[in-house]
C-alpha cells in the first residue's frame, strides 16, 4: 500500500504546529494534530486512518529525517 499523498494545506498545518513555517490551522484540526503527534500507537493508527493525510505529515516531520524539508517542499515554501 502506497503512504497517503499529503496535500500543500495539511503539510502547512503540521509544520505551523511544530514551528517550522507553515501558516496555522483551525482549532478543530490543531487539536487533531496535537492529538496525532502524542497518541500512542493503537490511537495514532485509528486517527491517521481516518484523517490519512495529517498521520503522514505528522509521521514525517516526526521520524522522517528529510520529514521538514519534504512538508516545506510539498507547502512550496523551498524549491524543489
Amino acid at each position: 500500500m502506497n503512504a497517503p499523498s499529503i496535500p500543500p494545506e495539511a503539510a502547512c498545518h503540521v509544520l505551523n504546529h511544530y514551528g517550522h513555517g507553515g501558516y496555522p490551522a483551525g482549532s478543530w484540526t490543531e487539536k487533531l494534530i496535537s492529538l496525532l503527534a502524542t497518541a500512542d500507537e493503537l490511537n495514532f493508527g485509528l486517527l491517521a486512518d481516518a484523517f490519512p493525510e495529517y498521520g503522514a505529515a505528522v509521521t514525517a516531520i516526526q521520524y522522517d529525517p528529510d520529514g521538514i524539508a519534504n512538508l516545506q517542499r510539498i507547502a512550496g515554501q523551498v524549491a524543489a
